[in-house]
């Protein structure tokens, strides 16, 4: 299992429909096959920051989602919104404590 890191800053008059977008899409996004865990962080010091994490069994997961129609209408959707380039990473979760 390895967890995606996506980051994306918007422009604040675009956040409510972003989380609109994520809103209807969470559930979708979540039942990927191989998608085992969905998480939407805000910002602390700059709202307008957020960040998304997913938890995939492997990475074929991740990639079949991303040619999937889901992935590329919600990402056409968000894309305009930002008012940066979102920044993405892939990583093996090494220690969790809970």
């Amino acid at each position: 299992m390895f967890v995606r890191i996506v980051k994306m800053s918007f422009h604040p008059e675009h956040i409510d429909r972003f989380q609109s977008i994520f809103e209807e899409k969470k559930e979708l996004i979540r039942n990927s096959s191989g998608c085992r865990l969905l998480e939407l962080y805000r910002g602390k010091q700059d709202d307008n920051i957020f960040f998304t994490y997913s938890y995939w069994e492997k990475e074929e997961d991740l990639e079949t989602y991303r040619q999937s129609e889901l992935f590329k209408e919600t990402w056409a959707e968000t894309k305009v919104l930002f008012n940066d380039k979102p920044e993405a990473w892939s990583v093996d979760k090494v220690v969790s404590l809970q």
